[in-house]
């Protein structure tokens, strides 16, 4: 990569105001892009889980790697929204080059020991309600569709684009969580499902997979040293993928950001190319 390689791209990043998806929008910025941010946090309202991380500032960070950020407020969990943003980019920008869904809300509430239900990583199915089940997959595989059902006619219609979802390989085995497990599981058959779908439209759909990387809930948890990577390393993957002319041979996959780094070279943001992350390695 030549550090600007995606230079008059327009990329749109939705779950962007902290943790990978920020990484994403940073390591889109540094390759020149033009990127769109979304999320719920905002600095001028109401904060997820009250956290102090907002898109605005994500935004920013993309105009200091060297990217033109913009922001914009979305609750992803919502059809109508995401329609409503998908036509505020296409109106101010003319195209969506790029569409990545970081969404993930299956974590909120977590304080590194148990739920907001009482439950812990790992308790066994048949020992907890099933009611939060539908906040993992709110959060996680309905708003990776919403997002891709959206930008997907302008794409088919411009006989190109890449729809990325942020998920984590399942092919490994179980994950250790029944509601973790099945949310992955799910977004990565989705990202499977879009390529099939979009492949004869010149449209290429894949997964991306990081590791247990270092993202501001992470740190907050004091689980930083047992941290792989940083938000950057995916970020980074992201963008070797968007400027891969050949990016439709990943189409379906669920690439892993550690693989991307040798086959494209890149490094995390300390130089390091960490190895592959398995979820067995952090217990």
């Amino acid at each position: 990569m030549s550090g600007r390689d995606l230079l008059g791209r327009v990329c749109l990043v939705a779950g962007a105001s902290r943790g990978v998806g920020r990484g994403i929008a940073r390591g889109l910025g540094e390759a020149g892009a033009t990127v769109i941010v979304t999320a719920r946090s905002s600095e001028t309202g109401p904060r997820t889980e009250m956290r102090p991380e907002a898109v605005e500032d994500t935004a920013r960070e993309v105009d200091a790697a060297g990217g033109e950020g913009h922001h914009y407020l979305c609750d992803h969990r919502s059809e109508r929204a995401v329609d409503e943003l998908v036509r505020w980019t296409l109106r101010r920008f003319g195209r969506i080059d790029v569409a990545v869904s970081s969404v993930w809300g299956g974590n909120e509430g977590y304080d590194g020991t148990r739920y907001p239900d009482g439950a812990g990583w790992g308790t066994p199915f048949w020992r907890r309600s099933a009611e939060p089940y539908l906040g993992f997959l709110q959060g996680g595989p309905l708003a990776s569709l919403l997002l891709a059902r959206a930008v997907a006619p302008a794409m088919v219609s411009a006989r190109s684009g890449l729809i990325a979802l942020v998920s984590f390989d399942t092919a490994d085995g179980y994950l250790g969580d029944v509601f973790y497990d099945s949310a992955k599981a799910a977004t990565n058959r989705l990202a499977l499902a879009f390529a099939a779908e979009l492949a004869p439209h010149g449209v290429t759909a894949l997964a991306l997979s990081p590791g247990f990387v270092a993202t501001e809930r992470v740190r907050d948890l004091g689980q930083a040293e047992m941290a792989t990577e940083s938000p950057l390393y995916a970020g980074r993957a992201l963008a070797a993928l968007a400027a891969d002319p050949e990016v439709s041979r990943n189409a379906g996959a669920v690439l892993h950001a550690a693989d991307l780094a040798r086959r494209y070279g890149f490094t995390d943001a300390d130089g390091t190319q960490p190895e592959r992350f398995r979820i067995g390695e952090a217990e």
